[in-house]
C-alpha cells in the first residue's frame, strides 16, 4: 500500500503507475496494489486533477478514490506499506504494533537515481514542475520496488530480495502493496 497525507496526489499516482507496470510486465495478479491517506479529509475524492492531468501525458490512470489509511484492517491486509515522507512514516509507526513496524517502507528507499530528495515531495501547494518531479521520482520507486519484489535470478537461478532493509515478505514472489 502506498501512503501519502492526502491520498489525491502522491500515492495514488505511485498506485497508478504501479498498476500499469505490474500489467506491462504480466504480473497484474502477483501483487494487490492500493493507497490511502493518513488524513481522511479527502475521503471519496478522486486524484487531485493536476496530478491526473500530469500522469494521463505519461499514460497513467488515475482513478482510485481516496481514502484513509484503516490500521485495524490495513496492517493486516497488506505486507508492505510504503510511506511517501518522513511524517507519513512517523504516523503509521504511532498507530503500528511491534510486529507491525517492519512492514512500513520509506518510498525513497526504492529509488537511486534520486537519491537526493529525502522523501517524495508533496507537489499541492507547489507549480506544475511539482508534480512532473514526483512522476519522475515515483516512476523510480515503482522500478526499484518491482526490483526488490521479483529480483532478477542470480548465477546459478537463485533469487535474493533486493538491497532494502530486512524482507517482511514471503521468499515466493508476489506481495499485497498498499499504496496512498
Amino acid at each position: 500500500m502506498f501512503v501519502c497525507l492526502g491520498n489525491i496526489c502522491r500515492s495514488p499516482c505511485a498506485e497508478g503507475i504501479m498498476k500499469r507496470r505490474l500489467q506491462e510486465r504480466a504480473l497484474a495478479g502477483m501483487v494487490d496494489v492500493d493507497s490511502a491517506g493518513t488524513g481522511g479529509w479527502h475521503a471519496g475524492e478522486l486524484p487531485d486533477a493536476r496530478m491526473r492531468r500530469h500522469a494521463a501525458c505519461r499514460g497513467y490512470v488515475l482513478d482510485s478514490r481516496a481514502r484513509q489509511f484503516d490500521p485495524a484492517t490495513d496492517f493486516d491486509s497488506f505486507d508492505m506499506i510504503v510511506a511517501m515522507d518522513e511524517q507519513n512514516v512517523m504516523d503509521l509507526r504511532q498507530v503500528a504494533n511491534t510486529n507491525q513496524q517492519e512492514k512500513i517502507f520509506r518510498a525513497v528507499a526504492f529509488c537511486h537515481r534520486f537519491s537526493r530528495y529525502p522523501e517524495v515531495p508533496d507537489p499541492y501547494f507547489g507549480g506544475e514542475a511539482g508534480f512532473e518531479l514526483v512522476l519522475d521520482i515515483l516512476e523510480e520507486v515503482v522500478e526499484g520496488l518491482l526490483r526488490y519484489l521479483f529480483p532478477p535470478p542470480l548465477p546459478g537461478g537463485t533469487r535474493e530480495r533486493g538491497d532494502v532493509s530486512a524482507s517482511p515478505l514471503p521468499r515466493g514472489g508476489g506481495a499485497k502493496l498498499s499504496a496512498s
